[in-house]
């Protein structure tokens, strides 16, 4: 099992919030029927026998999912504010939920566009680092594709490839939600799908055990190594949807089954899998997060995995993710489940660095404004960069992080008017450094973090897109779609066959064909927006 616990992916729950003093729940002998959501052999049989006929709601349905991606990032003045600083972000969810609407032929709402998901869906080939320096930051700056006011300053990082003998084995223990409101075909059935691909990548030395919730909490499965995968897949098997939501004991019931099996040598992680539909027990976010929080400072993890549409919590879903050292995503097709759980699994379950922040510093006699585009969940204090005690992001192994700026260099007209008495002290030199960027973040266990910083020199700095990598000018196309579609304004006007033109002539090493999947997307978003490009 060795990857999937770093950057974990976690399915939302609702749970009730617990303090130290309060005694681990009391693990439960109650009937595998009644586990599963089944409180009858009778209804079990029923429920398996009507299985293959379960019906996807209605277009029609109420949709109540909540989303967030907080306010759009404003341009900033240099000369007011030269530092910005945010938390690493390798979270994939907004992209498959953006994917899910477009296919069903609906624009998605702006609130569920969370820009830089869309950037990290992607892997990019950056220069990568080892053990001993995690980290060698790749930087690009050219044009905008959509302001010809603007450039982009690209930055990323990939980290190191951990090899197979450095790997620690894993106890998992899967969450699953089998109440009535998943009984839907991208529900339960798809996600007994998704959990058969990670079982796929476990052996002999891992454990996985099973805790279902729905009207009652139980385990289905005591823990058990990866090995026996026909085992597990059984428990799966019988799993069906009936009941309501009893999240806060079922992730009660995970931790103490979590802890029970602690292994300090070994990776530690809850995969909470649901529809978000929590209607049982505590729900509000600071209750949920305190707990969540909790655990992860004694070295249990919580990943979140989302299923299904209409009640996606998708709000709550990001936020315990981000306070369990784990990473949100949306399983919306079973490819989407054997990207995250199969090919991807090594990055999002083992951790290379802890709490990754960066901050960088912009030279006002280089650029005069800057705007961070996405990551606006993500946002920082100056202070919090070197305040070990404030979390960040994690990065799995070989994970990239993407981040892009949109800036306004020196001597150019800016988005934001000159004062009227403002001080030009600072002269335009395009001989000096842009920015001088810093990354600091913690080896996996440690409490104190390192720093590495680098100087961007104006070598960087490309004459055109057309010069760029592939890489820079793919990732330049996803912003571009994620700024169109979250309606901050600033790339209303750039046409949608520009961005299609741009995003398939970057394609570059497809071998997944991921970046062909994005093209088809875009031409989904620009039919529905009345732009259809050829």
């Amino acid at each position: 099992m060795k990857n999937f616990l770093l950057t974990g992916v976690a399915t939302m729950v609702l749970v009730a919030c617990t303090t130290d003093k309060t005694p681990p729940t009391e693990i439960q002998a109650i009937s595998r029927e009644e586990a599963v959501g089944l409180p009858s052999p009778q209804r079990m049989s029923n429920a398996l026998a009507a299985s293959p006929a379960m019906v996807t709601p209605p277009p029609e349905m109420q949709d109540t999912s909540r989303f967030d991606n907080g306010d759009d990032n404003p341009v900033k003045l240099v000369s007011e504010e030269p530092v910005s600083t945010f938390s690493a972000d390798v979270d994939t969810a907004s992209y498959s939920v953006m994917r899910r609407q477009l296919n069903r032929g609906q624009l998605p709402a702006s609130e569920a566009i969370r820009t830089e998901e869309l950037i990290n869906y992607f892997d990019y080939d950056y220069a990568q680092g080892t053990k001993e320096e995690p980290f060698k930051p790749s930087v690009w700056v050219t044009p905008t594709p959509w302001s010809d006011k603007t450039e982009l300053m690209h930055m990323g990082v990939k980290g190191y490839d951990v090899q197979p003998t450095e790997e620690p084995d894993a106890n998992i223990v899967l969450l699953l939600d089998v109440s009535g409101s998943m009984s839907a075909d991208d529900k339960l059935p798809l996600l007994k799908k998704a959990m058969g691909v990670l079982v796929d990548q476990l052996d002999e030395d891992d454990r996985v055990s099973i805790v279902t919730y729905a009207g009652r909490t139980g385990v289905v499965l005591k823990p058990t190594p990866g090995s026996k995968k026909r085992e597990i897949m059984a428990a799966l098997d019988i799993l069906g949807a009936a009941g309501s939501t009893a999240g806060a004991a079922g992730l009660s019931l995970a931790y103490s089954l979590a802890e029970e099996n602690f292994d300090e040598d070994k990776v530690n992680r809850i995969i909470l899998a649901t529809d978000g539909d929590f209607n049982i027990g505590i729900s509000s976010d600071e209750s949920l997060e305190d707990l969540v929080v909790r655990q992860r400072d004694k070295g249990i993890y919580l990943s979140v995995l989302g299923f299904g549409m209409y009640n996606l919590n998708d709000q709550m879903m990001q936020r315990i993710a981000q306070n369990g050292n784990g990473v949100a995503a949306y399983i919306d097709t079973l490819d989407e489940a054997r990207k995250v759980l199969g090919r991807e699994f090594k990055s999002s379950v083992f951790p290379i660095a802890e709490d990754l922040k960066f901050q960088i510093e912009f030279n006002q006699a280089q650029v005069s404004e800057y705007r961070l585009i996405g990551y606006q969940t993500r946002i920082l204090d100056r202070e919090d960069f070197n305040n070990d005690q404030v979390d960040a992001g994690d990065i799995g192994s070989g994970h990239t992080v993407t981040a892009l700026y949109e800036i306004t260099r020196a001597g150019q007209t800016g988005m934001i008017d000159p004062l009227r008495y403002d001080d030009a002290a600072v002269k335009p030199d395009p001989s000096a450094e842009l920015a001088f960027l810093k990354i600091r973040y913690k080896a996996p266990g440690e409490d104190e973090s390192t720093l590495r910083t680098k100087a961007i020199q104006p070598s960087v700095v490309l004459d055109s897109l057309e010069a760029a990598p592939d890489d820079v000018r793919f990732a330049a196309a996803v912003a571009a779609m994620g700024e169109k579609l979250s309606g901050t304004g600033h790339a209303d006007d750039y046409p949608w066959a520009d961005l299609i033109d741009l995003a398939l002539g970057a394609r570059g090493n497809d071998p997944y064909g991921d970046r062909v999947g994005f093209v088809n997307l875009a031409r989904a978003a620009a039919k529905l927006s009345g732009q259809e490009a050829d």
